[in-house]
């Protein structure tokens, strides 16, 4: 069965970010489980919320401005997931204030 092309480029675009959104979070939890690594509750309860927005609405945020056009995360939910897949492969968490003073 061949399937039709959308109709609109920017619906490919969209479709495309929130099935990369929604591997991104599947592999953060998976790659925790496999580590043996135990999220927090709130980190547990983020990914299930931002699974469940991005598959409801295909995206996970309602404000445009807080993200890019076409994305399915915003800016700051993005960076949670890479602090999330970051402790699941067990690296230390970076710094987001400058060099620590002595």
């Amino acid at each position: 069965m061949k399937r039709k092309p959308p109709a609109n480029p920017f619906e490919a675009q969209r479709k495309a970010a929130q099935r990369a959104a929604l591997n991104a979070l599947r592999r953060a939890r998976r790659s925790a489980e496999k580590a043996g690594v135990s999220l927090s509750e709130w980190e547990g309860e983020f990914l299930d919320s931002v699974s469940e927005r991005v598959k409801t609405h295909g995206r996970a945020f309602g404000d445009p401005e807080l993200g890019a056009p076409g994305q399915a995360l915003s800016a700051m939910q993005g960076r949670k997931l890479k602090e999330i897949a970051a402790k699941a492969k067990g690296e230390e968490p970076k710094r987001r204030w400058g060099k620590k003073r002595e």
